[in-house]
């Protein structure tokens, strides 16, 4: 199914993984999966870090998920490839029957070999999908700003741009409802108004804290005192308890302000997104 026509039905319930680079990693996925089969989700998709190794596992795993009856979603980045190789990727996930795409610009490689690219921006690796077939176009949004962005207004317009040409977009993990819904309203000042996806991922440990601001989303001062207070209390189990809590808070507060759905980096482990979803949910996957 097409994932714009399933946003356009429901509030969906949507799951991301990475591709294995290991046995035991794919052993721990594998079992992610099957614990989250369960909760149904509308859709699930599968990242994709850039080079021909990573490409086939991304298409690989797609695959697989899309035979046992899910609606997949392939991440494509366009840094370091030609307009051809896009297109043949392109062509080969149609032939597969997977027609829902995540269009990236992707981080600069640091193999200088791969470097040189026919793209300079996602806008226009949407733009090519959209020559090639019938595919429903996901984009990436930044509620506090794409880390490469001179500035916030910038980063709005373009966004916005992308949005004209895609179906709908997902964010970055953020944790406070205000950053999501600043968010949407600037988009439609602009006269965009296509879903945006909330992107989830709870802080279940101090350590935590740090990684959240190096990947570009600060956590707030509130929370972290909310973690630190659980600390005290009782150690790592309750930080990781407070962390879910504070994550099913926001999700909740997203539902009640409309947002389209939720969509949840598993990072491959099952517990804490099958937690949350259950929270929310409940085991019959509506919202309570």
């Amino acid at each position: 199914m097409l994932i714009h026509n399933i946003l356009a039905a429901s509030t969906t319930r949507s799951f991301e993984y990475f591709p294995p680079k290991s046995d035991e990693e794919s052993t721990t996925l594998a079992t992610t999966i099957r614990q989250l089969a369960p909760l149904s989700p509308s859709f699930v998709s599968v990242t994709y870090r850039g080079g021909r190794e990573s490409r086939q596992r991304t298409y690989d795993l797609v695959r697989k998920i899309q035979l046992q009856g899910s609606t997949a979603m392939a991440h494509l980045i366009c840094v370091g490839h030609s307009r051809a190789e896009m297109r043949e990727i392109l062509q080969n996930y149609l032939a597969a029957g997977v027609c829902n795409v995540m269009a990236l610009g992707g981080d600069i490689p640091d193999d200088p070999a791969l470097v040189d690219s026919e793209f300079s921006h996602a806008s226009e690796l949407v733009a090519l999908a959209r020559e090639v077939g019938t595919f429903s176009i996901g984009v990436a949004a930044h509620p506090l700003g794409h880390p490469r962005s001179p500035d916030l207004a910038s980063d709005r317009r373009y966004l916005a741009q992308k949005l004209n040409l895609a179906d709908f977009a997902v964010t970055q993990f953020f944790f406070s409802t205000a950053d999501w819904s600043r968010l949407v309203d600037e988009l439609g000042a602009l006269g965009v108004t296509k879903p945006v996806l909330p992107g989830i991922m709870p802080v279940t440990t101090l350590a935590g804290v740090q990684r959240m601001a190096q990947m570009g989303a600060a956590v707030p001062p509130a929370l972290i005192t909310r973690l630190e207070a659980a600390d005290r209390r009782g150690g790592a189990v309750a930080v990781r308890a407070e962390g879910i809590a504070a994550a099913t808070e926001m999700c909740r507060e997203l539902l009640s302000l409309g947002a389209p759905g939720l969509h949840f980096y598993t990072l491959n482990r099952s517990t804490a997104t099958r937690e949350m979803h259950t929270a929310l949910f409940g085991d019959d996957g509506y919202h309570s």
